[in-house]
C-alpha cells in the first residue's frame, strides 16, 4: 500500500495529467502546467541555496550554491519538460537540493525549447553551458576541479545527448552524469510503456505521444531515433560513470534499464537505482516525499565519490 505522501503525490499528478490532456496539445498551456508539477505541498517549493542569475550568450542560466558547497565542484542541471516546457522556476528547488546534497555549485540551464527552437538548439545550449562551467564558477573565471551533468526526463535525455555530443566533438567528459527518469528512445519500444501504463499517474499515454513529441522536437532536422535524440541508440563507450535513477511505476522504466544494460556492456561504470512505486521524476517532491530525499542523498553521494 502506498504511503500517505505517495498517495497524495499520485493524486496530484493524475490531476495535472488530466488538465494537460484538456489542453489538447496546446504547448503553451502545457507549459503553464509544468510549473504546477511539483506543487503538492509548500515544502517542495523551498529554496535551500543562494541563487545567482546569469545570461550565457542569450541563454538564461542560474547558479545555485548551498551553504558549504564547493564552487569548484560543478554540476550542470538540465530541466525536464518534454523538450517543450519547463524552466528555471519549475526546477529551482530540486537544483538547490542537489547543490546541498552534493556540496557542489549547480548551474541550471534554461535551454531553448521546441517547437520555436527545434533540435539541435537545446542540445547546443547544454553543450555550451557545460563547456563554460568547466572554466567559470559562481565566483568568476576559474577552472573546475570536477564537473558533472544531471537532468530529468527530457533533461535526462539531454544529459546523455550532451555526453555523446562531447564525445563526437572531442570535448572532455565530466567526472560523472546522473540521468533521472530519462527518456532515451523515441520509438517507445520498451515493454514498460505497456506494463506500467496502468500505474503511471502522469505518463500513462506516453507510448502514443512520444512519436509526436519527437516530431515536434526535431521538425525534420534529424531522425528522432538518431543517437543525439535517442541516446539508447548511441555508442556509449568512453562515457563517464553513470548514476541512473528511475521509478518502478514509470512507463519510462525500460528506457533506463535498457540504457544501463547497454552502458555496462560498453564498459561504463554504471549504477542503476530503481525506486519501488515511484512515479516520474519523484525527486521533485522532496522533502515531502521521503523517497525523494533518499534519491537526492544518493545523487549527493555519487557526486562526492567521483569528484
Amino acid at each position: 500500500m502506498a504511503s500517505p505522501q505517495l498517495a497524495r503525490v499520485n493524486t496530484h499528478l493524475r490531476g495535472v495529467a488530466q488538465r494537460m490532456a484538456q489542453a489538447g496539445g496546446d504547448i503553451l498551456k502545457s507549459r503553464d502546467w509544468m510549473i504546477e508539477y511539483a506543487k503538492v505541498d509548500p515544502s517542495t517549493q523551498e529554496i535551500v541555496a543562494e541563487v545567482q542569475r546569469i545570461d550565457l550568450a542569450g541563454v538564461a542560466c542560474e547558479w545555485l550554491l548551498a551553504k558549504g558547497a564547493d564552487p569548484d565542484r560543478r554540476l550542470l542541471y538540465i530541466h525536464g519538460g518534454g523538450w517543450t516546457s519547463g524552466n528555471l522556476d519549475s526546477h529551482r528547488p530540486l537544483s538547490a537540493r542537489i547543490s546541498q546534497a552534493a556540496g557542489a555549485a549547480v548551474l541550471a540551464v534554461h535551454y531553448r525549447l521546441a517547437p520555436e527552437h527545434p533540435f539541435p538548439a537545446g542540445l547546443d545550449d547544454c553543450v555550451h553551458a557545460y563547456r563554460w562551467l568547466r572554466n567559470n564558477g559562481p565566483n568568476g573565471a576559474a577552472p573546475a576541479r570536477s564537473t558533472f551533468i544531471a537532468g530529468d526526463s527530457a533533461g535526462g535525455n539531454l544529459t546523455l545527448a550532451t555526453l555523446l555530443a562531447c564525445k563526437e566533438r572531442g570535448l572532455p567528459q565530466p567526472n560523472g552524469a546522473i540521468p533521472l527518469s530519462a527518456a532515451t528512445d523515441f520509438s517507445a519500444s520498451g515493454e514498460s510503456f505497456r506494463t506500467r501504463a496502468g500505474v503511471d499517474p502522469i505518463l500513462a499515454d506516453a507510448a502514443a505521444g512520444i512519436g509526436m513529441i519527437g516530431g515536434v522536437y526535431t521538425q525534420g532536422r534529424a531522425d528522432p531515433l538518431s543517437p543525439l535524440c535517442s541516446p539508447l541508440n548511441g555508442d556509449l563507450r568512453g562515457l563517464p560513470p553513470l548514476l541512473i535513477q528511475v521509478g518502478d511505476a514509470e512507463v519510462l522504466l525500460d528506457d533506463s534499464t535498457r540504457l544501463a544494460a547497454k552502458a555496462k556492456s560498453a564498459g561504463v561504470d554504471t549504477t542503476l537505482s530503481i525506486y519501488p512505486e515511484m512515479p516520474h521524476v519523484w525527486q521533485l517532491f522532496a522533502p515531502f516525499l521521503p523517497e525523494a530525499v533518499t534519491a537526492i542523498e544518493e545523487i549527493g553521494s555519487f557526486v562526492r565519490k567521483h569528484g
